[in-house]
């Protein structure tokens, strides 16, 4: 058991740590533009709302059932909303006059750019945490296939880490534009992708004896229904404010059809009776 333990946390580091490699991508790269970073908070919720809609609350659906995956999903959705009133949060002024401030000589536009940043590091934070709560099933399903043999394991984390890549560029770009910190933006996206590992850890020595199946997917379905609001509530918005309602909308919709087909090339990497 120990020697399966330790061959999936090897390969569930090699998925994980891509996220660092998606990091990299951006840290090697200035600064982007208020547009920029719009379109890609865009493309980020695209890729969050897949994760949460044809991942998780899909698969508790499949599971459970319409009623209780249903269920499950909405009671993660109303939970965080009432948490989601205790969070405080910078008000934000339209971007036009951040524009007209600075061309006005106002020292209000610093102070307003200022709270973008705020927001923007609140929206990175929320994006690795849900990361981080979608690597973590993914960590047991390295487990599960390493059990079965290397090779469906090393095939799993090889489609994971490939998977993971750009989910390490949507949380270190929003960090690195907060802070201008590139060291800062590369801790949070690998610190995300650690969430594997642990999942191993977990389904190796907790998992069989005290979470059942219908419990775990239950869960899961209720992240789903946590990150569905947060991408809706908090990063959707943020898109909007930058990059314009109809160009984010697109974003949205490209993140979509990267994570979903990331998702497919996945799945059929997974032996038929396993799934993430």
């Amino acid at each position: 058991m120990d020697s399966h333990v330790s061959v999936a946390l090897a390969l569930s580091l090699v998925g994980g740590l891509s996220t660092s490699i998606g990091a990299l991508f951006v840290i090697i790269n200035q600064s982007p533009s208020l547009k920029m970073l719009g379109l890609l908070q865009g493309f980020a919720a695209g890729l969050m709302l897949s994760i949460s809609f044809f991942d998780l609350a899909h698969n508790a659906l499949n599971s459970l059932g319409f009623l209780k995956g249903n269920l499950w999903f909405f009671a993660g959705v109303i939970f965080f909303a009432v948490v989601a009133n205790f969070i405080p949060e910078p008000t934000l002024a339209p971007a036009s006059d951040v524009k007209s401030r600075k061309k006005d000589g106002d020292e209000g536009g610093k102070d307003i750019m200022k709270k973008r940043r705020r927001q923007v590091l609140f929206s990175g934070i929320i994006t690795a945490i849900g990361i981080s709560l979608h690597n973590f099933p993914e960590g047991m399903a390295v487990f599960l296939g390493s059990m079965k043999g290397l090779r469906v394991g090393l095939n799993l984390a090889l489609a994971i880490a490939l998977h993971n890549i750009p989910e390490g560029v949507a949380v270190a770009l929003p960090v690195y534009f907060a802070t201008q910190s590139k060291w800062q933006a590369f801790k949070l996206a690998s610190l995300s992708g650690f969430a594997e590992p642990l999942g191993v850890v977990i389904v190796a020595y907790l998992f069989p004896s005290s979470l059942s199946p219908e419990i775990l997917e239950g869960l899961l379905g209720s992240v789903g229904g946590v990150m569905a609001f947060l991408t809706l509530h908090e990063m959707l918005p943020l898109a909007f404010d930058y990059a314009g309602p109809k160009q984010s909308v697109k974003a949205v919709f490209c993140g979509m059809a990267f994570m979903s087909a990331s998702l497919y090339f996945l799945s059929i990497s997974l032996p038929e009776e396993m799934n993430l």
